[in-house]
């Protein structure tokens, strides 16, 4: 079954009106939006990430999804599996991860509400899930675009996906390495958008899949500019591909849709257009590009 089956099963089971009709990366209850995200070892981080990186990233992935909702952390709850204290590198993962966690908690300004412990057989990947909670007076859905609306992205796009690519073995910046292994929700900037933007998500699986996925939720067609897509000088020294870039995931940028006379009040950049139809198209200079065979990071596709 793949990811999007078991979505469509789910969308037939009772469905709270917060759900957003799973549409969306969060849930809304009253004033609150919550959020989940689970790393799985050999999947969403490798075994050889350093485990204080992957707390890091376990909390910033979830932080990211509300960034996107303009919310305030308000505290997350972890879920974290344990392996046979009897071998001495599993107690230092362990310890590692914790301290890691303490210092992305600290950085940003959250705590932990609770969560749970599991027991794995001693050579099972690590499954590490956390869930965020947090507080918005507006909390801007993927699926809220409109026709003419300009297409916007926060950062530099392609960063993380260069920093797997050093992390498994290609000699690269530390720079980069830093975008995938600790990546920096964007929750001040998700605040100054919200009240603003008419849709808003976060790039998690790759600028082209997300902001597919961004017009198909809105009924609407998309289009991007490849040349307007921002990437960082180090980028562009170590690889300079701007479809890798446009298709990697892991950059946790914001994304959002909003009238075209409008000015963001923070960095972004203006990479496209939405209009009446459906689908994605990609431009560069005025020049149709062929889509890619692969748009994004997709669970079993």
């Amino acid at each position: 079954m793949t990811e999007a089956d078991f979505l469509a099963r789910l969308r037939a089971l009772p469905l709270h009106p917060g759900a957003h009709d799973l549409a969306d990366d969060s849930a809304t209850l009253g004033r609150y939006t919550i959020t989940t995200d689970t790393l799985v070892e050999g999947v969403h981080f490798l075994p050889t990430d350093p485990a204080g990186s992957v707390a890091w990233k376990v909390l910033a992935t979830n932080l990211s999804d509300l960034a996107a909702k303009g919310a305030m952390p308000v505290g997350v709850l972890l879920n974290y599996p344990l392996r046979s204290p009897a071998q001495a590198r599993e107690s230092d993962w362990d310890d590692a991860f914790l301290h890691g966690l303490a210092e992305a908690l600290a950085i940003f300004d959250t705590g932990i509400l609770g969560g749970d412990t599991a027991s794995l057989p001693a050579h099972a990947p690590r499954v590490i899930t956390l869930t965020a909670i947090g507080e918005s007076p507006r909390s801007p859905l993927r699926s809220g675009a409109r026709p003419g609306d300009a297409l916007w992205v926060t950062g530099t796009i392609g960063d993380a996906g260069a920093g797997l690519a050093i992390a498994q073995g290609k000699p690269g910046p530390t720079a980069l390495l830093d975008a995938y292994r600790r990546p920096r929700p964007r929750l001040s900037e998700g605040r100054a958008l919200a009240p603003y933007v008419h849709a808003m998500m976060d790039v998690s699986d790759g600028l082209l899949i997300d902001a597919q996925r961004m017009a198909a939720a809105s009924m609407l067609a998309v289009t991007i500019d490849l040349a307007a897509v921002p990437l960082s000088p180090a980028y562009i020294a170590f690889a300079g591909d701007r479809i890798a870039a446009a298709t990697a995931g892991d950059d946790y940028e914001l994304l959002f849709a909003a009238s075209a006379d409008w000015t963001p009040p923070v960095p972004a950049t203006r990479i496209g257009a939405f209009t009446a139809g459906a689908g994605l198209t990609l431009m560069d200079r005025g020049r149709l590009v062929p889509l890619p065979a692969r748009l994004g990071f997709q669970h079993l596709s």
